[in-house]
């Protein structure tokens, strides 16, 4: 890997090159990327890999004209085809009024600490020991039948930015990772479930046993599904699959979609779109979370803002294409790859916790369908429709009584965000965070 600085003044040579080119703005971005996985099934090495790569991204702007090339070679000659090609690319694509780089004032002028990197790389036999113990633990829960394997993986990315309006940054961030998915039962009656987790630090990850014995567990517990009548009826969501909830409103707030009036909340702001005890929040800069950033892909300043207070809609998620579509400023969202232009992201979004544990939501329910596993999108981002296939556990008067599989739970996600209860029980797993939730009145479709 490059040295940050080294990355930097590449950058920022690719950009005078541009610039000389006959483009009239243009930012670029480096990504560099080092990886170290492993792979075993049943006691057996399948896989040690590491890969290292390096991919550059050239945004180039003539007058309201953007182009967008990429490349993994960063040799001069090859650097200076790239700028050839995108300023060609740039003459001759459509006009977009909304394009171009941020002003001045928008940029971040300093860089807060996040805690977002892990430099240590772990040696292989630590992988393979992640991997060995979580996939071990797994299969010695009484039941478990089979392996589809563990896997055990840590990666560094660092990410430089630079641009001809004077941003320059950069920072580096680092992932440390282990799950596993085991069988229970034979023949027609066969289970599968998994658990897996995904952290910054290798200090922070959860012991890779208990990882894989609650993997176990909750595949024999799986043992003997069935089918449940279809009844209306209070729905309570695993925080496995709780963020998903909350991942179709990001989706729905999206600049994007909202300023092409595809999105079923396009008209909600300033109203109420969730009860009002909840607050949902995007943080770009928790300490050590996985989405954490220091700027946004535009170089824009980025913070911590509620995005729904007492249930009202306070802002979209915003970067500057979308945010001058709409007549506002961006949120600081911008995210982007290396080939394709800036687009608004959520970052680290979670919904804040409730003041009821999950056993006393479930508690209340005389008949209702506790979820752990969804299947299929079947989510109308337009109207709100929803209907996906699910499964779970049926509660009987407050406790859950039996699995059940093959049904497909529905209704609008305008009702359900309305109608939606949290418990007291969140975690930061993933990018994407939700307690146990609880809403009431939906449709499940089984018998």
């Amino acid at each position: 890997m490059p040295e940050p600085d080294d990355a930097l003044n590449l950058l920022q040579d690719l950009i005078a090159q541009a610039r000389a080119a006959g483009a009239d703005a243009a930012d670029a971005l480096l990504a560099d990327s080092v990886s170290l996985s492993n792979a075993q099934r049943l006691g057996a090495l399948e896989r040690l890999e590491r890969e290292e790569s390096q991919d550059l991204g050239l945004r180039v702007l003539v007058g309201r004209r953007q182009a967008m090339v990429s490349s993994t070679d960063v040799s001069p000659d090859a650097l200076g085809e790239l700028v050839e090609r995108a300023v060609a690319m740039a003459g001759s694509v459509p006009e977009d009024p909304y394009c171009g780089l941020a002003d001045p004032d928008q940029l971040a002028q300093s860089v807060p600490e996040l805690d977002i990197c892990d430099h240590d790389e772990p040696a292989p036999e630590q992988l393979i020991e992640r991997a060995r113990a979580c996939e071990d633990a797994a299969r010695a829960v009484d039941g478990v039948t089979n392996s589809e394997g563990a896997e055990a993986g840590w990666s560094l990315s660092r990410i430089a930015l630079a641009a001809s309006n004077g941003f320059t940054g950069n920072y580096a961030v680092s992932r440390h990772s282990v799950g596993v998915a085991v069988l229970a039962g034979e023949g027609l009656g066969m289970e599968r479930d998994y658990d897996f987790a995904s952290v910054v630090y290798g200090t922070d990850l959860e012991d890779p046993e208990t990882i894989g014995r609650r993997a176990g567990e909750r595949t024999v517990k799986r043992l003997g599904a069935r089918k449940a009548a279809t009844a209306k009826v209070p729905i309570v969501f695993d925080p496995r699959v709780a963020g998903g909830l909350l991942g179709h409103f990001a989706s729905a707030i999206n600049g994007i979609a909202v300023a092409r009036g595809t999105s079923f909340l396009k008209d909600k702001m300033d109203g109420p779109v969730f009860a009002e005890a909840i607050t949902v929040v995007d943080d770009p800069h928790r300490p050590r979370g996985l989405r954490s950033k220091p700027f946004d892909a535009e170089g824009v300043a980025n913070n911590r803002s509620n995005v729904v207070e007492a249930g009202v809609l306070k802002t979209w998620i915003l970067d500057l294409r979308s945010a001058r579509q709409l007549g506002l400023a961006t949120t600081g969202n911008a995210s982007r790859g290396t080939s394709s232009p800036p687009g608004p992201a959520a970052t680290n979004l979670y919904l804040e916790p409730g003041s009821q544990s999950p056993a006393a939501l479930i508690g209340e329910i005389d008949e209702g369908f506790y979820i752990t596993e969804m299947m299929g999108m079947g989510v109308n981002g337009v109207t709100g429709d929803y209907s996906r296939g699910a499964f779970g556990y049926w509660i009987e008067k407050g406790a859950l009584a039996y699995p059940v599989s093959e049904v497909t739970v529905a209704g609008n996600l305008k009702d359900m965000f309305l109608a939606l209860t949290p418990a007291d029980d969140l975690e930061f797993r993933y990018g994407v965070n939700a307690p146990t939730l609880r809403v009431d009145g939906m449709t499940v479709s089984g018998n």
